[in-house]
């Protein structure tokens, strides 16, 4: 069985971003998702208080996750960690759509320690600013009901300024929205540039060493 699961946050994206490039990296890969499971109840919740969730990845056994990224398990690094140990463990295969990495229990260890690692790196640069809009949180923007057809004009390699002029917009503004929302990112791992070792090495490249 092939689930996606999708888990909105504020400080993320929206439930409508994930589905779209949920779903067209599974058109694209030939997927066919079976089940989609909705959290809208986990804002800043913990694991333990999770129940539903907690019963659904408990449920999997051989199947295939469709996720959008590490931060849509979960913001906390302990969970994350939980989570990924009981499904690897039950024999499902992970797929991280935005980073174009599929990981299963067999997977290289620096890989799945690399996609902890870019949520420990979130998580710790957004502690270090204190206040604030964390980074990565996004606030609404009149592009948001045309991004389907932003994604489908990246899709077909249009240049921003070529997307501007069909739209009728600002090319700066549009600029903007496509490098806040890491839409040319998410679009190449969408449309299956590279192997899937090539995506490895970019997610493990991002570890980061202590500083002294």
């Amino acid at each position: 069985m092939v689930v996606s699961y999708i888990r909105p946050d504020k400080d993320f994206d929206g439930v409508y971003e994930q589905l779209k490039l949920i779903n067209g990296y599974a058109d694209q890969k030939e997927i066919m998702i079976n089940e989609e499971l909705v959290d809208q109840t986990s804002q800043n919740k913990r694991l333990v208080d999770r129940h539903e969730v907690v019963r659904f990845f408990r449920s999997l056994n051989g199947d295939t996750l469709l996720v959008y990224d590490t931060w849509t398990l979960s913001n906390c690094i302990e969970d994350v960690v939980q989570m990924f140990s009981c499904l690897l463990k039950n024999n499902n295969t992970i797929h991280f759509v935005k980073q174009g990495v599929i990981i299963d229990r067999n997977s290289d260890t620096m890989v799945v320690l690399g996609l902890i690692d870019q949520l420990r790196q979130i998580l710790q640069d957004d502690a270090k600013k204190g206040i604030g809009r964390p980074r990565g949180s996004k606030s609404s923007s009149k592009f948001d009901v045309h991004l389907e057809q932003i994604i489908d004009l990246l899709k077909k390699r249009k240049s921003v300024s070529e997307i501007a002029r069909v739209m009728g917009v600002s090319r700066s503004s549009l600029k903007d929205y496509i490098e806040s929302r890491e839409l040319k990112e998410v679009v190449n791992g969408v449309i299956g540039l590279g192997e899937n070792e090539d995506a490895e090495a970019m997610v493990i490249g991002t570890i980061r060493c202590p500083i002294d």
